[in-house]
């Protein structure tokens, strides 16, 4: 096969311990946690939703280090939102939650970050919303954890500061759809793939950020994850 271009380099994300994990697709639930989900506007256990983040949208972030994301075009409004991140080892289709930790490989901690303005602007529109979700360097992550040094996480402090401020406060418990549950939705309508990331979803305190602001994200067992807006 002749390329009629070099091919882009394989997004992969460092594992502690050692090794890279090659990143295949990135996807996200929206509005897994109650608090949240009122903050957003909305209540109750629903049915969960998922968009998604192209794989080169990943910025990593090693260990003990400080990353940086520059403040992106468009908007005047960047959120912050720390998630716990599900690496997927094992693929299938049609995962039933009691066999879900199976086919994860780890964890580790991440930002999915939001153009809100541009998102509540395309809400109010009826289109879709990838605009203020999907755009370059919007998913910042740390290192992945193997589930097997871990241990299967279900709960444990998610939190998330601001220049030493703490602005989301929540524990992993109090995820609406737990991880093994988000498994067996997801792969009711897309075949995972050894490599897929999936963000679960962010506690209340959602908030604005601006350039020169330093985020501190931090879960229990999985350490904390610096960025710089720039």
């Amino acid at each position: 096969m002749s390329l009629v271009f070099a091919a882009p380099a394989p997004v992969t994300v460092p594992v502690a311990g050692g090794g890279e994990f090659p990143v295949h697709r990135i996807y996200c639930v929206g509005r897994n946690y109650a608090e949240h989900a009122q903050e957003m506007g909305f209540t109750g256990r629903e049915p969960p939703f998922f968009f998604m983040k192209p794989a080169d949208a990943i910025v990593q972030v090693a260990d003990g280090q400080t990353g940086s994301i520059p403040y992106p075009t468009l908007t005047k409004n960047l959120h912050h939102e720390v998630e716990l991140v599900v690496a997927i080892g094992q693929g299938g289709a049609g995962i039933k939650a009691a066999d879900a930790a199976r086919h994860i490989f780890g964890y580790a901690v991440g930002l999915d970050m939001t153009r809100r303005d541009l998102q509540n602007e395309m809400k109010k529109q009826g289109r879709p919303w990838c605009i203020g979700k999907a755009y370059d360097h919007s998913a910042p992550i740390g290192p992945i954890h193997r589930a097997a040094a871990t241990g299967e996480l279900a709960r444990g402090a998610i939190t998330l500061s601001v220049n030493g401020a703490v602005k989301q406060k929540g524990d992993l418990s109090e995820l609406i759809w737990n991880v093994a549950e988000t498994i067996e939705y997801l792969s009711a309508a897309w075949t995972l793939q050894p490599g897929d990331l999936i963000f679960t979803g962010t506690p209340a305190g959602v908030g604005a950020v601006v350039a020169g602001d330093t985020m501190e994200a931090q879960i229990a067992g999985l350490g904390s994850l610096r960025v710089a807006v720039v």
